[in-house]
Order: structure tokens, then C-alpha cells, then sequence
């Protein structure tokens, strides 16, 4: 069987999983997109309330700054073809007085392994928030998300470039950090656009 044939009903599977049923507020659904060509891999947090309301990923406000940061389109973003998008965690966690919970444990370490292995195709990842990085990068992580994302040109010259969450809570965080804006956004179009073949 080859990538694309496993993949489809590895999919399914994902979509189907009830794995975390008991621990989770609103329920499963499960949200992921990638197909055997994806070029460019966005592994996330977990999605958000709005998403797992529509199952589509990044269908809120992150995902409006995140199109914005990597200067493509909704059409684009959502064609699997070119861009997966794998979560720690694939259904909402719920939330707490703090925001968002973290992913569910049991998610990643369930699905990865079979999930990541048939993406053959993908030249550049982004592992975006610490808990994507801490997935990705395992012991290559800094210290806090500051250091893990300030490092990124030892990171890209792995295929990976470690981003903060677009969140709006986040804000302050670039403020704080103007080079994000200044040097690591526009290597980061630039390399997006080269692995999407973007003109």
C-alpha cells in the first residue's frame, strides 16, 4: 500500500477517534487536513472553541494573523494538497479561567507516529506554541517559547521554524519581541512561498 492509499483511511480513523471522549467538554471532533503531497506542515496547539464548532483549523482569528503571516490566502491555506495541518491535540480541549486547555496527552503520542511518517513530501514545518515545539523539537527546545523561536535559524537549517501562537492573546508577546516582525517574517514568507511554488 502505498502513502496515499494509507493515508486515507488513517484519516478516517482520526476523524472517528474517540480516544479523549470522557475528558473533554464538548465532546470529540476531531480536526486535521493532509493528503500524501503536502508540501508545507503546520503542526498547532489544539483547536479553539470556534473551530471545533466549524472543523475547519484556524477558522477564527489566529487563523486570520497566521494567513496574514505566512501571506497566503484562504484558498490556499485550506488546500491539502499543499498544506497539512496537524494538531497536538485534534479536538478542542475545553477551556479554563486562563483560556484554552492543553492538548489532551494521549492525542499526539496515538496519531504522530502513524500520521507523520506518510507526509514524505512536506520541505518545511512550522511548529507553532510550545507545546507543537516541544513535540517537534523535543530536546532542541529553549528554555521558554522566547528562546525556542529566537533560535530559529539553527531550527530552519532542521526544516523547521518555530513561531509563537498567533493568538490576539499574544500580543504583547510581539511587542516584546519586534524582531519576530522584523527578521523572522519575512524569512518565513519567503520560505512558504518556495515550498508552495508561490511566484
Amino acid at each position: 500500500m502505498n502513502h496515499r492509499d494509507a493515508l486515507k483511511p488513517l484519516l478516517a480513523d482520526i476523524r472517528a477517534c474517540r480516544l479523549c471522549e470522557a475528558h473533554l467538554q464538548d465532546g470529540p471532533r476531531p480536526v486535521v487536513q493532509a493528503a500524501a503531497s503536502s508540501r508545507l506542515l503546520i503542526v498547532s496547539q489544539a483547536p479553539g472553541r470556534k473551530v471545533h464548532a466549524t472543523g475547519i483549523p484556524f477558522n477564527d482569528v489566529s487563523g486570520d494573523r497566521l494567513r496574514a503571516w505566512l501571506s497566503v490566502d484562504r484558498d490556499t491555506f485550506y488546500d491539502a494538497q499543499r498544506i497539512a495541518i496537524v494538531p497536538m491535540g485534534f479536538c478542542f480541549p475545553g477551556s479554563s479561567r486562563n483560556g484554552d486547555l492543553p492538548p489532551r496527552p494521549e492525542c499526539a503520542p496515538t496519531w504522530h507516529p502513524r500520521l507523520l511518517p506518510l507526509l514524505t513530501q512536506v520541505q518545511l514545518t512550522l511548529a507553532i506554541g510550545q507545546y507543537a515545539q516541544a513535540g517537534v523539537l523535543g530536546a532542541r527546545c529553549g528554555g521558554n517559547l522566547t528562546e525556542t523561536v529566537a533560535a530559529w535559524r539553527m531550527h530552519l537549517a532542521q526544516g523547521v521554524l518555530p513561531l509563537p501562537h498567533p493568538s490576539p492573546r499574544n500580543q504583547a508577546w510581539l511587542k516584546r519581541n519586534p524582531w519576530f516582525e522584523e527578521a523572522l517574517l519575512p524569512v518565513l514568507r519567503h520560505e512558504v512561498a518556495r515550498v508552495l511554488g508561490i511566484d
